[in-house]
């Protein structure tokens, strides 16, 4: 049975624009549907060159390729940055002392419950606030943490990230998450958009930990991001059937392969869909893109970043440096900032 009130965490004034979709998950009205999406995609799908926004990636069959790509012995950063988190969760959290955690795309949230397991321990309370498009992974989320902490609140915000920093409550002391290096998927009008929202929303009492995967050589990241099973393909190819149906259009699975290389000038992973013969693809109601042969829309980047630097630019945001943490092969770091 959905529930009937509001989400606890989201600030007063904005609570009656959320509507229970599932027991402790909610819903930004309208925020997920395809009218307020396609305006959007249609922009990037003719700018010149094409390109899509890495959110639509995450349908639900999206969610269930990203979580097989985590496991992949190619995709190093998820255990990389699982083995930072277990080693450095009590540092992080004595370091952030707060009454809920926000995660900004959690997904299954398997890496969080480190975080989790020690606000727990350190404090006997808390609550849970992920924030991602995908409701059958909140779900999950919800039903495991539910099993091993039981005494852990938990409100999901089934919302694209940008609303979720927006709606949580300034005067809830608030650590937000933003790990696996996702924001190395954001294009850098997206980055810069992306932290002036972050640095706007957060308290005074806040603080933002931030997952990043660092420059490196060319050969491990190209094998990271082309794996030798085919899923990484499957997962970028996958977000022409979410475009199908959000958007009404006839995008062909079968017409088009998969292509990714590193850019190191651009110190980014590039994703991109190739049209394997020219076709056409309808919108109703809009204009018809003509995909012509090896035409390619980049689908997806994965920037790779300099901790040092980084955490220089991000004082310009509002967020002074406390801590980072990184693997012994220096290969991704967290990083823990306070609102300034």
């Amino acid at each position: 049975m959905k529930e009937e009130y509001s989400p606890p965490v989201v600030t007063a004034s904005q609570r009656a624009s959320w509507e229970a979709v599932a027991p402790s998950i909610w819903r930004l009205n309208g925020s997920l549907t395809s009218e307020r999406v396609t305006p959007s995609l249609l922009r990037t799908l003719f700018d010149q060159p094409r390109w899509l926004s890495a959110y639509l990636l995450y349908d639900d069959k999206g969610s269930q390729l990203f979580e097989r790509i985590c496991e992949l012995p190619e995709y190093y950063l998820t255990r990389t940055e699982e083995g930072i988190l277990r080693c450095a969760a009590a540092d992080i959290i004595a370091a952030a002392p707060v009454e809920c955690i926000v995660e900004l795309g959690a997904g299954s949230a398997k890496k969080t419950v480190h975080l989790l397991r020690e606000q727990m321990r350190q404090r006997a309370r808390g609550i849970f606030a992920p924030v991602d498009v995908s409701l059958p992974a909140m779900a999950a989320s919800r039903d495991a943490l539910g099993r091993e902490l039981p005494g852990l609140s938990f409100c999901g915000l089934q919302a694209r990230f940008e609303d979720g920093i927006a709606a949580i409550c300034e005067s809830l002391p608030t650590l937000f998450l933003f790990l696996g290096s996702t924001v190395g998927n954001l294009t850098r009008f997206e980055y810069m958009r992306f932290f002036e929202l972050v640095g706007g929303a957060m308290g005074a009492g806040d603080f933002f930990l931030l997952g990043v995967d660092c420059v490196k050589e060319t050969e491990l990241l190209e094998r990271a991001y082309d794996d030798s099973a085919g899923v990484t393909a499957d997962f970028i190819l996958n977000v022409f059937a979410h475009i199908n149906r959000l958007a009404g259009s006839n995008f062909d699975r079968a017409a088009m392969r998969y292509w990714s290389c590193y850019n190191e000038r651009a110190q980014q992973v590039e994703m991109y869909a190739f049209a394997r013969r020219a076709h056409e693809v309808r919108f109703p109601g809009g204009p018809t893109l003509f995909w012509q042969e090896s035409d390619p829309i980049l689908v997806e980047i994965s920037r790779k970043f300099d901790p040092i630097r980084l955490e220089q630019q991000l004082q310009f945001f509002g967020l002074k440096p406390l801590g980072r943490f990184s693997d012994p092969r220096g290969w991704f770091s967290l990083l823990l900032f306070k609102k300034a």
